[in-house]
């Protein structure tokens, strides 16, 4: 008799659980600035287990991602870590307009390995970053289209340096890699978001860029246009959603 009533409890529970999820659970395919990895990971994770739906990233630099998206990649959901390539897919009509938000925030650091002799130093415009690095190069995203590149040489232009360290720059795809060359100590400096450094037991932050010194890191997101599925609509609730805010603000993200 017990274990009747233990397998009828079992069942009830299967059929209660199955009755939550969908009928026809989908796959969201999400084109994500490299530095959102961690952060969405954790989100899409449980997004999964509340839906059933499953989000697959795809995680690169927003450049690359936004040429994907105009190719006719097959992303349902787009989110940048600047304005200029949402606004780049916006102008091509490529996002829905009426999904778009934006969401988050970040700061620009100067990291050096962890065992670097580098000293904690403040920023400021009159700080020589090229003579930081010596002989050794920096690395982080291509200037001219990884956004944290874009910002770095943003920084240093108002400073008057980018001139002096524009030989100086290891340009990488992305944030992540860039991060990377620092972490295996192949170059004595590199520039990346705080969220990046934080992830990293490899590396330690040496410097942090003031927000005056370049445009505001914002992160934009949107449905991709003629993709908006109710399971990709459903994702961005998740994302904008107060859970979701705080496993950002967990990593290091700002919310905007």
């Amino acid at each position: 008799m017990l274990m009747k009533r233990l397998l009828g409890a079992a069942t009830g529970l299967a059929l209660s659980l199955a009755a939550a999820l969908p009928a026809h659970a989908e796959d969201v395919v999400v084109f994500a600035a490299a530095s959102l990895t961690n952060a969405l990971n954790e989100i899409g994770e449980s997004f999964t287990s509340r839906t059933g739906h499953r989000m697959i990233p795809s995680y690169a630099a927003s450049s690359a991602l936004a040429k994907q998206v105009e190719q006719g990649g097959p992303g349902q959901v787009f989110a940048s870590a600047d304005l200029q390539w949402m606004d780049y897919l916006a102008g091509k009509k490529l996002i829905n307009p009426d999904s778009r938000f934006n969401l988050l925030g970040n700061t620009l650091v100067l990291v050096a390995p962890v065992d670097s002799k580098q000293a904690r130093i403040e920023l400021t415009p009159k700080t020589d970053i090229a003579a930081l690095a010596g002989s050794g190069r920096i690395a982080t995203g291509n200037p001219d289209s990884v956004p944290v590149g874009l910002y770095f040489k943003q920084a240093m232009e108002r400073a008057g340096q980018w001139k002096a360290l524009e030989t100086k720059i290891a340009a990488t795809d992305s944030v992540r890699a860039a991060l990377a060359f620092v972490e295996r100590g192949e170059v004595p400096l590199g520039v990346v978001y705080a969220t990046d450094a934080a992830v990293s037991k490899k590396v330690k932050v040496v410097g942090v860029f003031p927000d005056t010194m370049h445009d505001p890191i914002i992160y934009p997101f949107a449905l991709i246009a003629g993709r908006e599925s109710p399971a990709a609509k459903a994702l961005l609730d998740t994302i904008k959603g107060p859970e979701a805010k705080a496993v950002f603000v967990k990593y290091g993200f700002k919310i905007n």
